[in-house]
């Protein structure tokens, strides 16, 4: 087995996963493709920026809408093959979070559950700072119906403005009680020192907004703003460094080993560097690769320089 500690490797998250040692890893925490747009595993960033256009629609559809249930099926298929993989490289009781779009969360989580994961809850992450994607159909209503086009002008595509994403909270089965579990691999266990006030167990709604005086304070996580993204990086779904954070340090020990097979621009790694845990990043791409590097090398010169 490769020792791939404290590395990000460009490749093929698949086939890394089975050059990993089993039972090495403490969480895997990552935001996986969610086959929206047809895009598959075998995706290309070229083609994400071929197909785009600045006003978020694809080939005249707009993003998310060109999706069929038999996707879906695929979607499961393709996850419960990534997810029986990394159960193989996790300790016993670590954990798996793994971020997923509403709309084939049920699919993702059955997969989970199916490569023998132990559900244990999702966390919902909301937020408000979004835009519909809604859109008229006028523009391809070609004859002259006067009637139809009145009624197009309220009757829009079937989509809603999406202002939350979810958080599947998987773990491998502990070995023997959870106390038992701890003592011996340290993981398995909810770090409760986080939690602001008198509840000393994480709501699971994090939010962006001060909605509800029951969830923690410590759950008003913005979206990640172009200072925090880094000006040059175009991907697509960049998640808070704050959030990735809390969920790091809420599911493991320091010197743990976080592990992002599809570790996208990389917010996953820096996460890990500044809770002071050992990590592995995985990308297909090169061009997110790229990017992944780049901003991994800013925070590390960031630490080194204070």
């Amino acid at each position: 087995m490769i020792n791939f500690i404290n590395q990000i490797i460009l490749g093929d998250a698949s086939k890394v996963l089975e050059e990993l040692e089993e039972n090495t890893i403490d969480l895997v925490l990552t935001d996986p493709p969610y086959f929206l747009d047809k895009l598959d595993e075998n995706w290309k960033h070229e083609n994400v920026k071929k197909g785009k256009l600045s006003s978020g629609i694809v080939k005249n559809l707009p993003v998310g809408m060109k999706f069929s249930p038999q996707q879906s099926y695929k979607a499961y298929n393709w996850f419960l093959d990534i997810s029986g993989k990394i159960i193989r490289v996790l300790k016993p009781g670590g954990w798996f979070l793994s971020f997923s779009y509403p709309r084939i969360f049920h699919r993702f989580a059955c997969a989970v559950e199916d490569a023998g994961f132990h559900l244990r809850d999702i966390f919902i992450w909301i937020y408000t700072q979004n835009q519909p994607k809604a859109f008229s159909l006028n523009h391809f209503l070609k004859e002259q119906d006067e009637e139809m086009k009145e009624l197009l002008r309220i009757y829009k595509v079937p989509k809603v403005k999406s202002c939350f994403e979810l958080i599947i909270v998987a773990q491998k089965p502990p070995e023997g009680t959870l106390l038992e579990n701890f003592k011996k691999y340290k993981v398995g266990l909810f770090n409760t020192s986080l939690i602001q006030g008198e509840n000393k167990f994480p709501s699971n709604i994090i939010t962006t907004e001060k909605i509800n005086p029951i969830f923690d304070k410590y759950f008003l996580i913005d979206k990640p703003g172009k200072k925090e993204k880094g000006y040059y990086n175009d991907h697509p779904s960049v998640k808070p460094i704050k959030l990735c954070k809390f969920l790091i340090e809420l599911t493991t020990l320091e010197n743990a080993i976080v592990l992002d097979p599809f570790m996208g621009s990389g917010t996953t790694i820096i996460a890990s560097i500044l809770s002071k845990r050992n990590y592995i990043g995985v990308e297909i791409s090169e061009h997110y690769f790229n990017i992944a590097k780049r901003r991994i090398e800013e925070i590390k010169s960031n630490l080194f320089n204070k």
